[in-house]
């Protein structure tokens, strides 16, 4: 079987079963047609010998690339072995450049709080701006409920309703996911819904659109500086953090995590895990099926 028929077979793998999104599938398949350019048409049959020479020929590459290109290749031969298209995989010859992705920024609940704590005085006064009502239910959204930025301002404006505690989402590769909306997020919504007009198209208008990602940065930034946080460690993406982190924190599963968040491959969601070693084991001594077994005290 030649090249083009294994990337594309592999490439129809990815979309069909694993979710990859578009922009994926398309560096992949990049990658592993520039891949088969530089063996001569036979990547399908390369040894670990033409790994390590194709590999030398990315030195002048990023870190990230390089980390790219070589994922690419690993789930290709992964995938080749798994198909019977292969008895070996040669892929430890490939590189593994040291791009371990960072730890997102959080911030911790104390802050989370002194956010709202913020939003509560403004909407406190008689009568409340709605402005800040539209304040109010953009934050509630986004830690309530870890919308990515461009979802939460692209919500049609029936997107949240008053008697269902869920939404469904189109989000990255046109994945669909149920999010879970809480009783404060709706009560929120509906009081700025309130002053949005019934024939709206959006739940969040702007002009002839909708609020802008730009302007929700704007607008997070702002709210951050008056709670007395340094604007530059808040955004709508670190409050999207916060929300997977806390969760994880207060015992959700990774599984449920991953479907919450839109991840289409579990080692996203893990970027979540740090969690401190101490809440681990405290973990493990509770929850383990074997731990009203462990022995006391002696």
């Amino acid at each position: 079987m030649n090249d083009p028929v294994l990337v594309d077979r592999f490439l129809e793998m990815l979309a069909a079963e694993r979710g990859a999104a578009r922009n994926t599938l398309a560096a992949y398949g990049t990658d592993l047609r520039l891949a088969s350019e530089a063996l001569g048409g036979a990547l399908g049959e390369a040894d670990a010998a033409a790994l390590s020479r194709l590999a030398d020929g990315w030195d002048a590459l990023a870190p990230a690339t390089v980390a790219r290109k070589a994922a690419a290749l690993r789930r290709f031969f992964a995938f080749l072995l798994d198909e019977g298209l292969r008895a070996d995989d040669p892929s430890d010859a490939l590189p593994r450049p040291g791009t371990r992705r960072p730890l997102p920024k959080i911030l911790s609940a104390a802050e989370v709080n002194r956010l709202f704590a913020a939003i509560e005085d403004r909407i406190g006064r008689v009568p409340p701006d709605p402005l800040d009502l539209r304040l109010s239910a953009l934050i509630e959204l986004l830690y309530g409920s870890g919308l990515r930025a461009t979802e939460l301002v692209s919500l049609p404006r029936g997107a949240v309703h008053p008697d269902r505690p869920f939404l469904i989402l189109k989000g990255k590769g046109g994945r669909e996911r149920l999010v879970p909306i809480s009783d404060r997020a709706r009560a929120a919504v509906a009081a700025w819904r309130a002053h949005v007009s019934a024939d709206a198209a959006w739940l969040f208008p702007s002009g002839k659109g909708h609020l802008s990602r730009v302007r929700l940065y704007q607008l997070v930034k702002a709210l951050a500086a008056v709670a007395g946080i340094a604007p530059d460690r808040v955004s709508p993406h670190v409050l999207r953090h916060a929300f997977a982190t806390h969760l994880l924190e207060g015992g959700a599963d990774l599984r449920a995590l991953q479907a919450m968040l839109g991840h289409a491959d579990i080692a996203t969601t893990e970027i979540y895990t740090h969690v401190d070693s101490r809440r681990l084991v405290e973990l493990v001594n509770a929850r383990h099926p074997l731990a009203e077994l462990l022995p006391g005290p002696s």
